[in-house]
């Protein structure tokens, strides 16, 4: 549940500081009379959000067993592609979000009367969609729908909070440290849901190895104990994987992690971390 509280708080997070640095910026520009059409695009988004999810959870019931293991696992396989992706471009872009946002704003201000509801749907609605995807292939990984959603859900109601209280500017935070830290933590998480991804697709048949186990740690760890649970419910441990599951957790963990490592040496040198910056200031 750790994880899925994280997932929510990383996700919400840069969702809230999307939409403070959206009204922030319609303020100053002095245009009020466009925070409607901002609060309409951002409700849509949630909506789709909310609607993403309940997809994923009630859509796939009345399929055959097979059909449900293999849309879980390509699905839990794409919602990995998707939270890698989130990881690097917010290392590479997050300095320069502000600006991009604002830019987009004043383009869409230029514009049709709906460009600033459609700014407003794609970039929350991005960040919505992610985490929809990532928390279901999260939550069905560690078998935990109720424990997970709810952990989930405190993820996000904290990163509101959280969020309101950086724009009011009563909280900074390391935005530079948060990102870096909640990166590493969702790289280890996504490497234990390509497992379970991969373990899906053997059932489903579509990937070959079902039932060859690599190694049995149960008698070390066993599944029923707290701490077997814990890390299941964390980072999607199996006490008995297959040769494919050990492969895929291996490779990716041995790509990913030094690739994102490596992206955070070369933008070291280029400044220090920093506090998250006020969303009514300048551009970074």
């Amino acid at each position: 549940m750790l994880a899925n509280y994280l997932i929510g708080l990383r996700e919400g997070l840069e969702a809230g500081l999307v939409v403070g640095i959206l009204v922030a910026y319609v303020r100053k520009l002095g245009r009020a009379d466009l925070l409607p059409r901002l609060w309409l695009g951002i409700a849509a988004a949630v909506i789709v959000s909310l609607g993403t999810g309940a997809i994923l959870t009630w859509g796939p019931y009345g399929l055959s067993f097979q059909a449900q293991e293999l849309l879980g696992g390509g699905l839990s396989a794409i919602a990995v592609a998707f939270v890698t992706w989130m990881i690097f471009w917010m290392a590479q872009h997050g300095r320069s979000l502000k600006g991009e946002l604002q830019t987009r704003l004043d383009a869409a201000i230029a514009g049709a009367g709906l460009g600033v509801v459609l700014v407003g749907t794609l970039s929350v609605g991005r960040e919505g969609v992610e985490t929809a995807l990532f928390v279901w292939a999260a939550v069905s990984s560690s078998g935990s729908a109720v424990g997970g959603t709810i952990a989930a859900i405190g993820g996000i109601v904290s990163a509101a909070g959280l969020s309101w209280l950086v724009y009011r500017g009563f909280v900074r935070i390391n935005l530079s440290r948060f990102f870096t830290w909640t990166g590493l933590f969702l790289v280890v998480v996504a490497a234990g849901v390509l497992s379970y991804a991969i373990g899906d697709l053997q059932e489903a048949g579509a990937i070959p190895g079902h039932g060859v186990i690599a190694f049995s740690m149960a008698a070390v760890v066993p599944p029923s104990s707290w701490y077997g649970m814990l890390l299941a419910g964390v980072f999607n441990f199996t006490a008995e994987p297959t040769w494919a599951q050990v492969t895929a957790w291996g490779l990716y963990l041995a790509v990913v992690a030094p690739l994102f490592l490596g992206r955070l040496h070369e933008r070291r040198p280029a400044a220090a971390p920093r506090s998250l910056p006020d969303p009514a200031s300048s551009p970074a």
